[in-house]
């Protein structure tokens, strides 16, 4: 007998079977890929009733290694697609250097420096040149 803790993770693994998805992946093999979406039903047929999605794919090179990066691409069809690719990956990387400002904010906020004149931290807390504490 499965255990209800086991059973509630079996039950989010569950696939909706009105949301399947045919998919292809196209590449110019320079540049990145863009995956097509296309709407089926359970018994695998076209579902007109709902549109074709189109993801870019590529990796940017960055001195921590290549980063992966996937956007949505606005488009009614391949052709489309690929020419809006570069734009789809300008809003992607526009929207990351926004993430990393926010992140670097919140990450500047929580560095506190003691006041002149407070009271040195215990012996083998905080010593040495960089005396920092980070809540």
């Amino acid at each position: 007998m499965m255990s209800p803790k086991r059973s509630a993770q079996a039950d989010d693994l569950r696939m909706n079977p009105d949301g399947l998805y045919l998919e292809e992946v196209f590449t110019d093999l320079e540049v990145g890929s863009i995956r097509r979406l296309t709407p089926v039903k359970a018994d695998g047929t076209l579902d007109p009733t709902r549109p074709t999605r189109f993801l870019g794919q590529t990796q940017l090179m960055t001195r921590a290694g290549p980063l992966p990066l996937e956007m949505p691409i606005e488009a009614s069809n391949l052709k489309e697609a690929a020419e809006r690719f570069g734009e789809a990956i300008e809003a992607a990387m526009q929207r990351i250097a926004e993430q990393i400002e926010r992140h670097q904010i919140e990450q500047a906020r929580q560095i506190v420096v003691p006041a002149s004149g407070a009271m040195p931290p215990p012996p083998g807390i905080g010593s040495g040149p960089n005396n920092l504490i980070i809540r």
